[in-house]
C-alpha cells in the first residue's frame, strides 16, 4: 500500500505580490523557484556586490521589493516572504 507523502512547505505555490511578480514574473509558485529565479534576475543584471559577493545592490525594480539600497543575501530571503501568501 503506497502512502501519501506530505508535500513541504517549501514546495507549496504560493502567491507573490505584484511588485515580486514584476521581478520574477507571474506566480504562484514555490519557495524554491522563486529564490531560483531572483538569483537568475540578480545575476543576469549584475547585482551583486562585486567586492563581497553576498550582498545584493538592488536596480530600481528589485529595491521595491528589498526596500533598501543594499541588503545582504540571507536578509533578503526574510525580506522576500513578506511578499509570499
Amino acid at each position: 500500500m503506497a502512502t501519501k507523502q506530505k508535500s513541504s512547505k517549501f514546495m507549496q505555490p504560493m502567491k507573490l505580490s505584484e511588485d515580486l511578480a514584476a521581478v520574477i514574473g507571474k506566480g504562484p509558485m514555490p519557495r524554491t523557484e522563486v529564490t531560483k529565479k531572483l538569483w537568475a534576475y540578480i545575476k543576469s543584471k549584475k547585482l551583486q556586490d562585486p567586492k563581497n559577493k553576498r550582498n545584493i545592490n538592488p536596480d530600481e525594480k528589485l529595491s521595491r521589493v528589498l526596500g533598501k539600497k543594499t541588503v545582504n543575501m540571507f536578509e533578503m530571503v526574510k525580506i522576500v516572504n513578506k511578499h509570499l501568501s
